[in-house]
């Protein structure tokens, strides 16, 4: 049951109100929606990140580089944060829950939407006058202020593509009319629906948190589901046609040999039980070009006992996605990092549980040790890379 208590994070409203009314539908700014926030990055750690070959960073020069709104992407040497104007630029570090901790658990703070669309936590540092230009997203976003002060414009018709300033790798309107501003301070946060034009400009040293969920394209899940099809096909099986008639120009294709592929097209595995499996893999994979990091040793069940018992936290790895959904009753279908893992009906209550939170303290997972095959689990997701053991970090 959705809540109807009003939660500060959005504003004192209700997250069953804030859905009806917002969600996907209108902005919305929330005064102190973290009171007090303070960022857990500093902006020279910040470009420390983006000096490293596995983390995702770009730095956006309005003023400065060889034209307007140049685009460099990381890594970067740490000399090139020395040859920057004082106004002007922005850098961003995208996925930074991936290599901070305390953004990965700031996600556990918007579970009001469900996690699976859930896409990253993206920081930004900026001078004065730093910006990214006028834009709008194709997906939900919720920005909030760190460091500093931020003029956020928007106006809530989408760009078109003429709209657009040509030639360049950023979708920056040419000419931006706002219709609402606010200044946003520390602690405060603007919701933006997809298709929102925004713009944002720092007033000062400013740091933005983006916590962006994902909207899955069309055209990329009818690719993966194809793909899905095909891996499911015999490789040796071909078209035939045994019962062929003569036919008088052979550039024809026969109505028999249109209906002999129109059968086979009707007989893939396309019910909704074939589409809910392949979507839960779907939406848990990895990001093209991203792995899962696995640990240097597998354990088993019988080793990860004791390490609950001395009081280690499961905590989950972020580059590795979780879901499930309940099929009937009695079947729950479990999803981590594109593989559906079978659970038998004593373990259902594990996908729920794993789901529900990124951090659990030993004592979290203590009632259910005992359950058989729940270590057990654990031990395969751990082994997978879905799951990271430590040493009572989050206590």
């Amino acid at each position: 049951m959705i809540s109807s208590r009003p939660l500060q994070l959005l504003g004192d409203i209700s997250v069953a109100e804030f859905l009806q009314q917002y969600w996907q539908k209108k902005p919305l700014l929330i005064r102190q929606a973290i009171p007090g926030y303070q960022c857990p990055i500093s902006p020279d750690e910040l470009a420390g990140l983006a000096c490293e070959d596995e983390v995702e960073s770009r730095l956006i020069l309005e003023k400065g580089g060889e034209h307007p709104w140049q685009l460099e992407h990381g890594p970067f040497a740490e000399t090139r944060f020395t040859t920057l104007a004082e106004t002007h630029w922005t850098l961003l570090v995208q996925e930074i829950n991936k290599h901070i901790p305390e953004f990965a658990l700031l996600q556990d703070q918007f579970n009001f939407i469900p996690n699976w669309r859930l896409d990253d936590v993206m920081v930004s540092y900026a001078p004065a006058q730093g910006s990214v230009g006028p834009h709008a997203d194709t997906y939900d976003v919720f920005l909030l202020q760190a460091m500093g002060k931020r003029r956020w414009q928007i106006n809530p018709a989408a760009p078109s593509a003429d709209e657009l300033i040509p030639n360049l790798p950023l979708r920056i309107m040419q000419d931006f009319q706002a219709e609402e501003e606010w200044i946003l301070e520390p602690g405060d946060m603007l919701y933006l629906p997809p298709g929102v034009a925004h713009h944002g400009v720092a007033m000062d040293n400013c740091m933005t948190v983006s916590i962006g969920f994902r909207a899955p394209g069309h055209q990329a899940m009818v690719s993966s589901l194809l793909e899905h099809l095909t891996e499911q096909q015999d490789s040796s099986a071909a078209y035939s046609d045994p019962d062929l008639l003569p036919q008088q120009n052979p550039g024809e294709i026969s109505s028999q040999a249109r209906e002999n592929i129109r059968q086979f097209i009707h007989q893939l595995d396309l019910n909704d039980q074939s589409i809910d499996h392949w979507f839960g893999k779907f939406i848990t994979e990895t990001k093209p070009g991203h792995d899962i990091p696995t640990p240097e040793e597998t354990l088993s069940a019988e080793d990860i006992r004791p390490q609950f018992l001395s009081g280690a936290s499961l905590r989950h790895n972020e580059y590795c996605r979780m879901a499930y959904f309940e099929e009937s009753e009695k079947v729950i279908k479990f999803f981590a990092g594109g593989e559906e893992i079978d659970l038998p009906d004593s373990l259902g209550f594990a996908a729920s549980l794993l789901c529900q939170q990124r951090v659990f303290n030993a004592e979290d997972l203590m009632p259910y040790i005992d359950k058989p095959g729940f270590l057990e689990l654990l031990a395969t997701l751990y082994n997978k890379g879905a799951l990271t053991l430590l040493d009572n970090e989050y206590e």
